[in-house]
């Protein structure tokens, strides 16, 4: 037991010794690092509140159900009720939907309107709202298979939209990734070519006294855990305060801008997720840093 912790001692000694070695360079690679993850978890946390707020959209879009015109709305609502996948049902009548069509054409006489068209030329509609616009295809098709019902359509334009958003976002989340990983790699790897440069002397006379070189260079490969590790704490704490100062901004308005604040979230399995996933890149890139870098270190 007291061997083990004179070993960690040892261990914790020569990585704080190699940072204060390091300088400016430490900044630099830590720098990089939370540049590279706050961008990277920046996208994998968008990419999740779009499918959020495409769900909380799904809530809202409603499938306008047109029916036969000898079929009374009222007489159909029930079996659409009881549709699984189907959150809310609402009539309206063709008698409301050519008052609200004369209101919107701006015609006074009514009367006079209706007998010109020989009587109300409008169906009853159902308007249905869906449990998230995943099952809006298969509703629809539903719909269109009841007996009475003449069409039913909706609008996926708004949907579609936000789907080529998502497809993009992942798309530069995954260049972003792979060029600055790449990047702060190299970055960690030359600071720590500088760090062993810096200690050559020190390092060759350790070796000379029996230590081995696995146990020697282990220190520089907690120098890369450690720029990964703070470079991604750094990073989560970025995105956490973005979040909830745009998540505030949007609280505060009215309209659609609260709608897109109700919808634009993530759950608690998310936010944990996204902090073990950003650490575990952090951790990686230093620990690959850092292996790239041993290589490179030379004993006479």
């Amino acid at each position: 037991m007291l061997a083990n912790l004179t070993k960690l001692t040892y261990l914790l000694r020569e990585t704080w010794a190699g940072l204060q070695r390091g300088g400016w360079m430490n900044g630099a690679a830590i720098s990089t690092v939370t540049v590279l993850l706050f961008l990277f978890g920046l996208c994998l946390q968008t990419s999740w509140q779009l499918d959020a707020l495409f769900d909380h959209f799904g809530t809202q879009l409603e499938v306008s159900v047109y029916l036969e015109p000898e079929v009374a709305g009222a007489e159909l609502l029930p079996t659409v009720e009881t549709l699984p996948t189907v959150e809310a049902v609402r009539l309206v009548t063709k008698e409301e939907a050519w008052d609200s069509l004369l209101t919107e054409l701006g015609v006074s006489d009514r009367t006079l309107a209706t007998q010109q068209l020989e009587g109300n030329p409008l169906v009853d509609e159902l308007k249905v709202t869906v449990i998230n616009t995943t099952v809006i295809p298969a509703v629809v098709q539903q719909l269109q298979g009841l007996e009475g019902v003449d069409r039913a359509v909706y609008i996926n334009e708004a949907s579609e939209r936000f789907r080529q958003i998502q497809r993009g976002l992942n798309w530069v989340s995954i260049a972003i990734t792979v060029v600055l990983s790449l990047t702060a790699i190299a970055v960690i790897t030359t600071t720590l070519n500088l760090i062993a440069l810096a200690r050559q002397n020190e390092l060759e006379i350790m070796q000379l006294v029996g230590a081995t070189k696995a146990w020697i260079l282990l220190p520089f490969v907690l120098h890369g855990i450690f720029f990964g590790a703070v470079g991604g704490a750094i990073a989560l704490l970025l995105i956490t305060l973005l979040r909830t100062l745009i998540q505030e901004i949007l609280m505060a308005q009215t309209g659609f801008l609260r709608f897109l604040a109700e919808g634009f979230t993530i759950n608690a399995v998310q936010h944990s997720l996204l902090s073990l996933v950003v650490l575990s890149l952090g951790i990686s890139i230093g620990t690959a840093g850092s292996l790239f870098a041993i290589r490179r270190v030379s004993f006479r």
